[in-house]
């Protein structure tokens, strides 16, 4: 099964995610934008309307959908608009892709639930899940390659 965060910058929700066992691939890209092809550079200029992201396969049998939207609430900030940490800009925003009606569900259950733990509304956009363009490859794994600890997103 597949699915798709927005949880500011993506290089340390990748790692997170990865670093989760029954999540196979992972993959970082720009999502939820009106620009065909973006490149980093693009999304970097806040003109694209695209967030990082990172899309996941997952087991089910290993690790549940409801699991993954416990750890995307817990690595991020998601009462802050178009920031996380240092990094601001829509970019950064907090989303969730979903990719069927039941993530649908399961997503707007999820943030109800996530809500008692924040004074301030979440601000977090759950919506149907558009084209996917994957990062250059530099930003794949990117802390893996670099012999780094993941420590670019906001832990709340």
């Amino acid at each position: 099964m597949e699915a798709t965060f927005a949880a500011g910058c993506f290089w340390g929700v990748e790692a997170a995610l990865r670093s989760t066992s029954g999540v196979t691939p992972t993959r970082v890209g720009y999502t939820g934008g009106h620009t065909e092809n973006p490149t980093y550079r693009d999304v970097c200029s806040h003109l694209t309307g695209h967030a990082e992201a990172v899309e996941v396969e997952f087991d089910p049998e290993q690790i549940s959908y409801g699991d993954l939207l416990g750890l995307f609430w817990s690595m991020h900030n998601p009462t802050t608009q178009s920031r996380q940490g240092p990094d601001i800009g829509s970019r950064y925003r907090s989303a969730i892709f979903v990719h069927d009606e039941e993530q649908r569900r399961l997503a707007e259950a999820s943030k109800e639930v996530a809500q008692s733990r924040f004074a301030a509304p979440i601000v977090t956009d759950i919506t149907p899940a558009p084209k996917f363009y994957e990062a250059e490859d530099y930003h794949q794994r990117y802390y893996e390659k670099r012999g780094l600890a993941a420590s670019c997103h906001t832990v709340s």
